[in-house]
């Protein structure tokens, strides 16, 4: 048997080659070049080339995977124009009081739930948003729509109270909704909460299949000039195990042929799912970046923190990219939850090179090495080429650690989503590491909430960037504006009955909808989706010209065509006919369509009463039409 790799060499034979005395030259430098220096420094030039080709408008495909490394190097990265200290601070305090509501609520009842470890590893990812992208509703306009990550919702309740919108008491109701207005869902729902959240956004997979389509639905308002949409930006947060749930990633080439560069996933790649991680002997964001480009999206990778800038500039020989790609998923768990020592000895003690590049650096700092998801301005960076990207939808994929700040006991551990309560050494550490005024003996029972008053310069920080950005987020605004009335005429005829011929729902449905898409008050605010199966039904003749939201030129499916089959053969056997529960309804005939029915109009034609045909359909189809009309009305 052939090797399979020559099947393909000889099809690529196929292609014409004006000049193979000049591709074979082509062929020998690459093999010099492996020969001479090795797959690295090829792999690195042929990286160079195609990057070179797509800055010449050569045409190449895009690649589907790219090295793992962020996509934004340091020399492309913007200036960051916020207060980053004010906005650490700013984090310590919603990381708090978010951890302090969940453990509240389990010490006072047991195994009521919520998450402590989502939020901690999206923290930077949501308050760059919030801080910078997100835009409200004050000022009429629809704003951004967010679909928040629902394990994620401690910390954007916690971030509400320090606003100012949340009071402790509906804090300490978080999960019990048994007082009206004092309650706070487990998860982002507004019928619960129908002045806050907007979207719900658990079971896990709906939220980024609803966001797909949200971002589409304002692209049509626009489209159709029933609402200017073009400033609101669709957000879907999501996580990297959740993408393993088919509804996740099952319309990415709906949005990715739609051209919604109105949407942005961000993916908080933590790397674990509920109790181990995603993919222990692989790569979960290269897995992911394959399956986003491979449907058409803009990827953006946020991978290292700016503590790797350095070291990556002194990668002349492209040993520790090689490095951060052969390293597992499994292992780079092990490494965070590792000492200094253990990371100089396992991931950089694999190579001399490697070895002598962080020489200069203390195990603390190794240790301190952070992932690029909770680098802000590595965030903002990405945020920032996310929305000014045209022609497609952009995923960023973020790396971060499950229970980042929580302390080692939780933080990357197995155990990290389950975890509901902290112990009183837990949490002195975890104030400790966000450096917060609060007392040991307040720790001893439940956690306290911490507020730096409304006047602090943190509040007024958080509330000034909220004004310029809008308003406050979430919010759920209803702005529902009456819409006129149908003209009466459009049912006119129903009340008269069919007469004589039988008529059945979907003949009686399809006038309705056809005499609805001509009304002049409320037309052009219905879009019928015809599938094929409502071309046997006759609904295709309620498009309109120009407005069509199906194929234009309508062909019968090879399945219609045996239903049919099926159909005839039923009705000729008097065998199968003694089995009918019920006696055969009269038939409903009507006059073969005739050429004059052939107009491109979709109006009935005057002198047969048949539905007129679109030019270019063959007779043979409209025979087939005719016939099937002339079929009695059997039961469905």
């Amino acid at each position: 048997m052939r090797d399979v790799h020559d099947v393909y060499d000889e099809f690529k034979h196929q292609l014409p080659d004006i000049d193979p005395q000049e591709t074979q030259e082509w062929i020998e430098s690459l093999d010099a070049l492996v020969k001479q220096s090795g797959g690295d420094r090829a792999r690195f030039v042929l990286y160079k080339l195609l990057k070179r080709a797509r800055m010449l408008h050569v045409g190449l495909p895009p690649l589907t995977q790219t090295r793992y490394i962020n996509t934004i190097s340091p020399e492309q990265e913007p200036y960051f124009p916020g207060d980053e200290e004010m906005e650490l601070h700013i984090r310590r305090l919603i990381r708090w009081n978010a951890v302090a509501m969940v453990v509240r609520a389990n010490h006072h009842f047991e195994g009521i739930g919520g998450h402590l470890a989502t939020y901690a590893s999206a923290a930077s990812l949501y308050e760059v948003g919030f801080n910078h992208f997100f835009r409200g509703k004050d000022d009429g306009a629809s704003g951004d729509q967010i679909f928040f990550q629902g394990h994620a919702a401690p910390g954007i309740y916690a971030r509400a109270f320090v606003e100012g919108r949340l009071s402790e008491s509906q804090l300490d109701h978080f999960r019990r909704e048994v007082v009206p207005g004092e309650g706070l869902s487990s998860y982002p729902h507004p019928r619960l909460m129908p002045e806050f959240w907007e979207f719900p956004t658990v079971s896990m997979g709906l939220g980024p299949l609803a966001a797909i389509y949200q971002a589409r639905f304002n692209r049509y308002l626009h489209h159709r000039g029933i609402k200017d949409t073009t400033s609101s930006r669709v957000w879907a947060f999501l996580g990297d195990g959740e993408c393993d749930e088919p509804e996740a990633l099952g319309a990415l080439h709906v949005a990715a042929r739609e051209g919604l560069d109105n949407l942005t996933f961000v993916v908080n790649c933590n790397l674990q799912r509920l109790d181990g991680p995603v993919r222990g002997n692989g790569k979960i964001i290269q897995e992911l970046e394959s399956v986003f480009r491979g449907s058409g999206w803009n990827v953006i990778k946020v991978l290292w923190s700016r503590e790797w800038d350095d070291l990556l500039a002194r990668d002349v020989d492209g040993v520790l990219v090689n490095r951060m790609a052969e390293a597992t998923d499994g292992e780079s768990q092990r490494m965070t939850i590792a000492d200094g020592a253990y990371i100089r000895e396992k991931f950089f003690g694999t190579d001399p090179r490697l070895r002598k590049m962080v020489e200069h650096l203390s195990d603390e700092q190794l240790r301190s090495l952070r992932r690029g998801g909770h680098d802000y301005r590595k965030v903002y960076a990405a945020y920032h080429a996310a929305v000014r990207h045209t022609g497609a939808p952009t995923a960023i994929l973020a790396q971060t650690v499950k229970g980042w700040a929580l302390g080692p006991s939780v933080e990357a551990r197995n155990i990290t989503h389950q975890a509901k309560k902290m112990s009183f050494e837990e949490l002195k550490i975890f104030r400790d590491r966000l450096q917060l005024p609060i007392s040991d003996d307040k720790l001893t029972e439940d956690p306290p909430y911490y507020h730096p008053g409304p006047d602090s310069p943190e509040v007024q920080y958080m509330i000034e960037r909220r004004r310029a950005l809008g308003g406050f987020v979430p919010r759920r605004v209803v702005r529902g504006k009456p819409l006129q009335q149908p003209d009466p005429a459009a049912f006119a005829e129903f009340p008269k009955g069919s007469g004589s011929a039988a008529a059945s729902t979907t003949m009686a449905f399809t006038r309705l909808l056809r005499n609805l898409l001509r009304d002049k008050n409320i037309g052009k605010r219905i879009v019928p989706i015809i599938p094929d199966e409502a071309r046997s039904r006759r609904s295709g003749s309620t498009r309109r010209s120009g407005n069509a939201t199906s194929r234009s030129t309508p062909r019968r499916s090879s399945h219609t065509a045996r239903r049919s089959t099926a159909r005839s053969s039923r009705k000729a056997s008097p065998k199968r006919a003694r089995w009918r529960r019920s006696p055969p309804r009269a038939r409903a005939t009507r006059p073969t369509a005739s050429r004059c029915c052939r107009s491109t109009s979709f109006t009935r034609c005057s002198a047969c009463s048949a539905p007129a045909i679109r030019s270019g359909r063959s007779a043979t189809r409209g025979a087939a039409d005719s016939s099937a009309a002339r079929r009695p009305a059997g039961p469905r």
